[in-house]
């Protein structure tokens, strides 16, 4: 049974795609070992309580510098015996020691087509905002291993989603998130549960037959 720790900043639509999953046994062999958010009001903790699943705050604001922080956050995963980090629009950038102790154990969903509209700056609506500005017609999302670089990692899974004429940032944030991202999250948990999923010279091998 893969045990995963979701990391989460705001209200979890994806979060709440992964738990619906796992009930409806679209993701198997898999468990949400908890919940973390770096912000105490993030209704992402909410999702959590409800499904019963362990949902803790833990806030740069409440440790004296970054270096403490990074600490409390890896030893609230270890101690929930996690075999699995989900970055599921996760604000806050993973330190080298975190991405050591989980190596080719964290995943991140980024909302567009790694490598466009990825890395420092891109997040959120910004990403969508980039979309628009350059008049792309095609965007959509990525999942992807995480190491020490931004939006950087061996790709997993990726999903196109058109760009219609007219539509603003936000409602194409919405688009992407039903059309691919909640698609494609739920999915990779369940390949890389189910021992689908090999990490050869930095890039993802999907075993045949992949089911």
């Amino acid at each position: 049974m893969l045990r995963i720790g979701v990391l989460v900043s705001g209200g979890g639509t994806n979060l709440q795609a992964i738990l619906d999953g796992i009930a409806a046994g679209q993701i198997r062999n898999t468990e949400a070992a908890v919940v973390i958010s770096n912000n105490a009001g993030a209704y992402a903790l909410e999702r959590a309580r409800n499904a019963g699943v362990r949902g803790i705050c833990i806030s740069p604001k409440e440790y004296p510098d970054r270096e403490a922080f990074h600490k409390a956050l890896l030893d609230a995963l270890q101690e929930a015996q996690v075999d699995l980090v989900v970055l599921a629009g996760y604000l806050v950038a993973i330190p080298p020691m975190i991405v050591a102790a989980f190596k080719n154990r964290i995943i991140n969903i980024h909302p567009s087509l790694i490598p466009s509209f990825c890395g420092k700056g891109y997040y959120g609506l910004k990403v969508h905002e980039g979309v628009l500005a350059r008049g792309v017609r095609v965007t959509g999302a990525t999942v992807h291993f995480v190491d020490e670089g931004t939006d950087t990692g061996p790709i997993i899974l990726q999903k196109a989603v058109e760009v219609p004429q007219g539509i603003s940032a936000k409602e194409l944030q919405q688009k992407v998130m039903e059309e691919a991202e909640w698609k494609i999250l739920p999915r990779a948990i369940d390949l890389i549960a189910n021992g689908q999923i090999a990490v050869a010279d930095g890039k993802v091998i999907i075993k045949e037959g992949a089911q």
